[in-house]
């Protein structure tokens, strides 16, 4: 028997497992690597999460994704040398934290690997019937396989696609096994590149889902990157307490047809991005907004379609609770508050 059909096949039987789960977001802050141990499935299912750490991405690295990130046009050749390097680069990321935790990789029994996203292509974005839903993540799972020497599973948005889904957000099962709490609706709220959660009500597994509501960082960071050069997000929310919200830019940003939509469903930088922005400022009449402004509304506007989102299907007369994430939890501006300009 092929020893990786023997491989599985023995992972199918232990009583519990280890899996180092990868996660590389939009932002391209860095790799997450988790070691979990997994014991039993379904409602009976234990984790442990037994190591974790983030290793951030070098320039030059954030620098080759984003020659192709969300582009409609890019070069065939590059995109296809990136797909086998970011594997190979996340494959040497896994080793060198395996040996600074002292773990031999043997002991491991799969790796789980996200990949780079580099385009999302819903149906309700690109409107091309014949196609359907797509998108395209990077960072062959084979090479990590191969340079690790751990079976490697990976392509998680394409099977939710093949099943039916949209491609994002794919959180919802796992969230309803680690979260799910009797009496109470839980909210997961993740502000990445684009802001999302899990709607988990009580114990009526039937009900839940998970849905991308708009904005997170992606377009706060785009702006900070193209106008304030060496800075790739704004630090402490510096500059976006230096502006004032705007209330003629923050209305015609939350125009959007896609944040009227019911839920759930899925966006991307390919939606929310500077051409977006350049788009409403001009039809506002607001080219010459101070650059302070602009990040206090873009800010604003990332916290009012979270608000929004979560108002149309929260039941106030049941007790909620909300656990958020991702790298937007630690951007520690008043933005509910502060000086309006309408």
């Amino acid at each position: 028997m092929n020893k990786n059909i023997s491989a599985l096949a023995h992972i199918s039987q232990k009583s519990s497992r280890s899996i180092i789960g990868l996660m590389s977001g939009t932002s391209l802050d860095g790799l997450d690597i988790a070691l979990c141990n997994i014991e039993g499935s379904g409602g009976s299912m234990k984790l442990t999460l037994q190591k974790f750490t983030t290793v951030a991405y070098e320039n030059d690295f954030k620098e080759e994704v984003r020659k192709v990130f969300s582009k409609e046009t890019v070069n065939l050749q590059q995109l296809t040398l990136l797909n086998e390097w970011i594997g190979k680069k996340h494959a040497a990321l896994i080793n060198n934290t395996l040996k600074s935790w002292n773990i031999a990789a043997e002991s491991i029994d799969l790796i789980a690997s996200h990949g780079q996203t580099i385009y999302h292509a819903p149906l309700s974005l690109h409107k091309k019937t014949e196609y359907g839903n797509g998108t395209l993540q990077i960072g062959d799972g084979d090479h990590i396989a191969v340079n690790t020497g751990i079976i490697t599973i990976s392509d998680f948005r394409q099977k939710h696609i093949a099943a039916g889904g949209e491609g994002a957000p794919l959180a919802a099962y796992g969230d309803y096994l680690l979260f799910t709490e009797k009496g109470t609706d839980v909210f997961l709220l993740n502000i990445g590149g684009i802001a999302n959660f899990s709607y988990l009500p009580g114990e009526d597994s039937n009900r839940m889902f998970s849905s991308d509501v708009g904005p997170g960082n992606t377009m706060m960071d785009a702006f900070v990157q193209l106008n304030f050069p060496g800075l790739h997000f704004d630090k402490d929310a510096a500059i976006a307490r230096e502006g004032t919200i705007n209330g003629s830019l923050l209305k015609e940003l939350l125009g959007n047809d896609f944040l009227s939509a019911s839920l759930p469903k899925t966006t991307g930088p390919e939606l929310f991005n500077l051409t977006y922005l350049d788009r409403v400022m001009e039809r506002a009449g607001l080219q010459d907004l101070s650059k302070a402004d602009i990040m206090a509304t873009l800010n604003r506007f990332t916290a009012q379609t979270i608000v929004d989102s979560i108002e149309t299907i929260i039941d106030k007369s049941r007790q909620s609770r909300i656990y958020v994430s991702g790298g937007g939890m630690h951007n520690p501006d008043d933005v509910t508050g502060g000086h309006w300009d309408h």
